[in-house]
């Protein structure tokens, strides 16, 4: 072999042995980055314990709209004066009409009223729309009167499509029904007249 032969042979062996370092090199370094950022909370997991302001101005009475806050639906609900009357008719047919076992978060204590809502904008029900059964969603069904999957004195309220539990319209569980407990009220507050700040009130953040 020539000298000339022997010089492209080393090389070439040379160049292939940078390639192959390089390369565990940069797979080193792909491996401990994630293994690094694993120490740090991530900007998702910062936002989502954060309160969240949920802007209510287009909210008509009788309209309920979600907000997510720390990865769950909340449900912001204007009641109407009819509504609010139907709260009271369904006392006698709540499990715990005041709250005494709250779910997995104590009941505010300005919303241990009969509405569970702050006094100065008792229309407004912030409430987790969660069901304290197994866990699903419960869907408005805010009309009166029977339909289906609901009795013939239905007042208004929430039906979670799961195993038929069934919630009056300040999130209290009926009697008798899968769901053991209401659906929780989440610390709020009012940040204007058109603005609800969920997660946080004058107490601090929930």
């Amino acid at each position: 072999m020539t000298q000339i032969a022997r010089d492209r042979m080393d090389d070439g062996r040379r160049r292939w042995l940078i390639a192959t370092s390089l390369a565990g090199s940069v797979a080193g370094v792909a491996t401990l980055v994630p293994f690094i950022d694993s120490f740090a909370p991530s900007a998702k997991t910062k936002a989502a314990g954060a309160p969240v302001a949920a802007d209510i101005s287009k909210l008509q009475p009788g309209d309920m709209m979600t907000i997510a806050w720390r990865g769950i639906p909340v449900f912001v609900v204007n009641r109407t004066e009819k509504m609010l009357a139907d709260v009271v008719t369904a006392d006698p047919m709540v499990a715990d009409p005041t709250t005494k076992h709250p779910f997995s978060i104590p009941l505010p204590p300005y919303c241990k009223n009969e509405y569970r809502s702050r006094t100065d904008h008792k229309n407004i029900l912030v409430v987790v729309g969660v069901c304290t059964h197994l866990g699903c969603t419960p869907r408005p069904r805010f009309q009166e009167g029977p339909q289906a999957n609901l009795p013939d004195n239905w007042p208004g309220g929430f039906l979670c499509p799961c195993h038929g539990s069934t919630y009056d319209l300040a999130g209290r569980v009926f009697k008798d029904k899968p769901a053991p407990q209401n659906l929780d009220v989440p610390r709020y507050m009012f940040a204007s007249s058109t603005s609800v700040l969920i997660g946080e009130d004058e107490h601090g953040e929930a």
